[in-house]
């Protein structure tokens, strides 16, 4: 079975909500991000979002471009970015990991190989926020094979396409709580309740929220509705702010240490 499964059924089991936080692989750098990834279990991450760096990020706010660009400072790839995930298991890091990349970094790559890396390093579920159902069929199709979970991103548009998309989904659903980019907010969409309502009903795959979400009362807002709440900005931000501490041996503990505080207390 997808860890991504397992991890949803046993949560279910203990009536918990995922925590899944978003990071950046290689701000600061490849080896910070593998003891950021440990820290973030630690502190009660049930799965973790590995974000490719990219120069274009269209679905990102200002805090992630920030960390793509200085990520991309290091030339960090998508090969490095896979390659995290094995050198974290190597750690003793369990919970499944999801690859977060825009579609030109894996089309230069070939789709061949990218499926052959992300098999080989255990990678459980993909998102791709610029591949739309309507050109999905082909990267949908190998994930199926690979036992990946192409996980869809679904905005409050219509009825009928957010229901055409949940009934795809596989790992789950990946619910967009406002419109635009990525980053902190304190107001959420109008009709979040209602739209996750609708989603909810279309598929009995998991759904988790994200977009926004930054505070531990934001997260118990939506752990009635929603199987997970996903984390991105804010803990980018507190990576980029930790950064003079991560870098400086004497200091990196500490470092870590304000990280996983901010984390474990969104874990409910």
């Amino acid at each position: 079975m997808n860890r991504i499964d397992e991890t949803f059924q046993q949560l279910k089991q203990r009536k918990e909500t995922a925590l899944i936080p978003f990071i950046t692989v290689g701000d600061p750098d490849l080896e910070t991000t593998v003891e950021i990834i440990r820290t973030l279990e630690e502190a009660g991450a049930d799965m973790i979002e590995l974000g490719v760096p990219y120069s274009d990020p269209l679905a990102d706010g200002p805090v992630i471009q920030r960390a793509s660009g200085r990520a991309l400072q290091h030339r960090i790839t998508v090969e490095n970015c896979i390659g995290v995930a094995s050198a974290a298991r190597s750690a003793g890091v369990k919970l499944p990991f999801i690859l977060f990349s825009y579609f030109n970094p894996i089309l230069r790559m070939g789709l061949d190989r990218f499926f052959e890396l992300v098999t080989e390093h255990g990678i459980s579920g993909l998102i791709i926020p610029d591949l739309p159902i309507e050109e999905d069929s082909e990267v949908r199709a190998m994930a199926e094979a690979a036992n990946v979970h192409l996980i869809p991103l679904v905005a409050p548009t219509s009825n009928d396409r957010v229901k055409r998309i949940a009934e795809q989904a596989r790992g789950f659903v990946y619910c967009v709580s406002s419109l635009g980019v990525t980053g902190v907010r304190a107001d959420f969409h109008h009709g979040i309740d209602e739209f996750l309502q609708t989603v909810r009903s279309a598929t009995d795959t998991p759904i988790a929220v994200g977009f926004g979400i930054s505070s531990r009362e934001q997260v118990l807002r939506f752990a009635g509705q929603t199987d997970g709440v996903i984390v991105g900005s804010a803990i980018v931000r507190r990576i980029e702010e930790s950064i003079p501490k991560l870098q400086d041996p004497s200091l990196r503990e500490e470092g870590l240490r304000e990280i996983s505080d901010y984390v474990r207390q969104l874990k409910v």
